[in-house]
């Protein structure tokens, strides 16, 4: 069963590393990877969590020609992060490979060869940094011993460098001119590898360039719409304009009367819940272009029985749901006593905190190419974030085997959990076997924005106690938005614990009496997940409490937070949790909760921002800090009014704590991205509904920043670390949305409840 959470994991105790001597059979069957030397395929086991969701047995596969090639697979979805390069390098890196001659093959999807390849939740380097170490570990002594055997030396003599082995009287030889040599030896036992010091890297903790920057700089590289095949049909779709809505009866002879349409076909809805992997009803038009088709699609006429949700307006739900936050909840996280605390306080300080629906808003919209064969087989060319998820859902979807089921990855224009759900790719496959042809589905942005997997809209309420010493003694955090769950189920109306410890129930200050509750929400829409998930709302609404109350203390609110967070500790929220706390899947034996890097993080952003020094006139300053997906960040975010009123931002600094940073180039890349997204939720991005329609139809209804309010500068602090390394993809944004909020407020006065900001 695949997961409906982005970091939910399983393992398989199976090891399956071998030696390849490979036929041409063998390379087809694996992926293009050289034309001659030997291929090996290691199987790790990486950390994961508990559960039977997904076989989980990742099989790294490299190869080594005698041109000195060597070819290594990725096997996770490149979509700007650099994943693909990052990941690579390692295995390069261990090897003692020249990363000049290193070639880089994108995996299809096929859980048997490759494990997990589901790109989401900020956990590939995670999951793979010591498997790929241990990959390129064994190639490494499999080459030594090689040239061992071939010089006649021992083999604590030799080591691998820039592509060659050198011996320690001064001989050399090609990684190539091993291969006949290498084909012949055992896969030497996992127990006996040795892994690199981290002060011999080359490449790892270094700044290296994504692989395919020129490809995408030319427009060479290969992006989901840049498919083409001989024959290929486009389909454009009408889909249900309201979650649950039904087509009653539709008229297509204006349709097909437009040159270049050549069929109408009617795609069955999943109807309530939708699902996280099924289409939506619609109906879609077959053309020989895009052009033909989207005029085909507005001729259409549709009867819809618009269901249940046709009265939906999503500000009427907010206000409701803001409304439950007054009253007692389900209660999720207890320490202490608060009502006990409230009783005795000195001072109760009672907030509540909105943010609205958001989309993902790909730069590249979703699309898919099919080709279903009459004879029960599907090939898939799709920029997926879970090609194997795709994969399943195709199978189930065709009602043929997975087995028939090929899935290509293509680049992906954006992804940031929309991808992953594979709704889409589900569509071409329908549609290609209804046209008997190949046939690829392109998503308008206007589809984008209509029919995506929203980040859900949330209401809040924190009551924050202050005893008559003025000390944090009191802390209720009430939360409620509809949970992803919903989408599969529509009985879960409260969200799960996953997304609870997500920046609510991991609340890691020592205040003696807790209390967080949630309430009730039902989905009226298709709810996903998006960049960092409910850490966006909880830690906009957590930090800018903690901001305020530390101004009605009087204290500076590093100063605060700083004191709150006591002696250096693990946190377990032993006795205190209702449910689990999931902690992005990892045992917390492996990845405690530690609060010493919180501070760590804390003290160097207020260092490298300077913190306390005079801000210029016209200028704030605002602070924040989470941790999320393992990673700790503080943010410190400048802000100014430009000419016209707008906010505008000259400098952000972020501090980070990823554990062992393996490509710093990208890492600094996710955070300058990050800044940019996070800083469209806060000044322009929301979602509406109204009769149960999406009310944003483009960027001029959905509005990202422009590139004046876009930071100007954006300075990346890396902590210098050996703790395991963790994600770096979704941590950008928890932190920056409340630091921006609470510098707006210096700067105007006015404290931020509501998202977007309004001015």
């Amino acid at each position: 069963m695949i997961p409906k959470l982005p970091f939910l994991k399983s393992k398989d105790p199976e090891d399956k590393s071998k030696v390849f001597i490979p036929s041409r059979r063998d390379f087809l069957k694996i992926s293009s990877l050289a034309t001659g030397g030997f291929l090996l395929g290691v199987n790790f086991q990486c950390s994961g969590p508990k559960g039977n969701t997904i076989t989980f047995a990742p099989n790294v596969y490299l190869s080594i020609d005698s041109d000195n090639l060597v070819t290594i697979i990725a096997h996770r979805s490149e979509m700007g992060t650099g994943i693909r390069t990052s990941l690579p390098m390692i295995v390069a890196d261990e090897l003692g490979a020249d990363w000049t001659k290193v070639k880089i093959v994108q995996a299809e999807g096929d859980e048997e060869k490759y494990g997990d390849q589901n790109t989401d939740g900020s956990y590939s380097v995670r999951m793979f940094y010591e498997p790929m170490r241990r990959a390129g570990a064994t190639a490494r002594h499999m080459l030594l011993a090689a040239a061992a055997q071939k010089w006649g030396v021992d083999v604590s003599e030799c080591r691998a460098e820039d592509g060659q082995v050198i011996h320690s009287g001064g001989k050399k030889i090609k990684f190539g001119d091993l291969v006949e040599i290498v084909r012949e030896l055992e896969m030497p036992n996992a127990d006996n590898i040795t892994l690199k010091d981290f002060s011999s890297y080359k490449l790892i903790g270094k700044d290296v360039a994504i692989y395919d920057n020129l490809d995408i700089a030319i427009g060479k590289a290969t992006f989901g719409a840049d498919i083409d095949l001989p024959n290929m049909q486009v389909a454009i779709v009408k889909r249900s304009p309201v979650i649950g809505a039904k087509v009653i009866s539709y008229n297509d002879a204006k349709a097909l009367a437009i040159p270049g349409v050549n069929r109408v076909v009617k795609i069955e809805g999943s109807g309530i819940p939708p699902g996280l992997d099924k289409p939506l009803e619609g109906v879609a038009v077959i053309a020989d272009n895009t052009w033909a088709a989207m005029k085909g699609r507005d001729a259409l006429e549709i009867e819809w029985d618009l269901g249940p949700n046709q009265n939906y307006s999503s500000e009427k739900q907010l206000q409701e749901m803001l409304q439950s936050t007054s009253g007692n909840g389900k209660v999720r996280r207890e320490r202490g006593n608060f009502n006990s605390a409230r009783q005795q306080a000195g001072q109760v300080i009672e907030k509540t905190y909105l943010a609205p629906f958001y989309a993902h808003a790909t730069m590249e919209p979703p699309t898919a190419m099919a080709d279903y064969k009459g004879d029960g087989t599907c090939e898939i060319w799709a920029p997926t974030q879970h090609p194997q998820w795709a994969r399943q859902a195709v199978a189930e979807a065709l009602g043929i085997d997975y087995q028939n089921v090929k899935m290509n990855v293509t680049l992906l224009g954006g992804g940031f959990g929309r991808k992953s759900k594979p709704d889409f790719v589900v569509e071409a496959a329908l549609l290609s076997k209804a046209a008997k042809s190949p046939v690829r589905v392109q998503w308008t942005r206007e589809d984008d924005l209509h029919h995506d997997f929203y980040h859900a809209q949330s209401a809040q309420r924190i009551r924050a106690v202050l005893d008559k010493n003025g000390n944090l003694s009191g802390w209720n955090h009430h939360t409620v938005f509809p949970a992803i769950g919903a989408t599969g189920n529509s009985d879960e109306l409260h969200p799960s614990d996953g997304e609870l410890g997500l920046g609510c129930i991991d609340f890691p200050y020592e205040v003696p009496h807790i209390r967080i509750e949630t309430h009730e929400s039902k989905a009226h829409t298709r709810i996903g997940w998006l960049r960092s998930v409910s850490n966006i709302h909880h830690s906009f609404a957590v930090n800018c409490m903690l901001d305020e109350v530390a101004e009605i203390k009087g204290v500076d609110p590093v100063d605060f937070l700083l004191g709150m967070l006591a002696e250096d500790k693990n946190l377990t929220f032993e006795g205190e949790l209702k449910g689990d706390f999931g902690n992005y899947g990892e045992p917390l034996d492996k990845f405690p909760w530690n609060t010493r890097r919180l501070r760590g993080v804390i003290e160097k952003v207020a260092k490298e921002a300077n913190w306390k020094q005079a801000i210029a006139s016209g200028k704030s300053v605002g602070f924040a800090v989470q941790k999320s997906f393992l990673t700790y960040v503080a943010c410190i975010v400048e802000v100014e009014k430009g000419n016209n009123g707008q906010i505008l931002i000259p400098e952000v600094h972020y501090a980070v704590d990823c554990g062992i940073g393996v490509n710093t180039d990208r890492i600094r890349s996710q955070f300058e991205g990050g800044a940019q997204f996070a800083a469209s939720l806060v000044l322009t991005s929301a979602i509406t509904f109204e009769n149960g329609k999406v009310q944003q139809n483009n960027f001029d209804g959905y509005e990202l920043i422009r590139m004046p309010q876009a930071p100007k500068k954006t300075h990346i602090h890396l902590v210098e670390s050996m703790e395991k390394p963790t994600g770096v993809g979704e941590p950008p944004v928890p932190p920056f949305i409340p630091a921006m909020c609470n510098a707006i407020y210096k700067l105007t006065g006015k404290r931020i409840y509501r998202l977007p900001y309004n001015g």
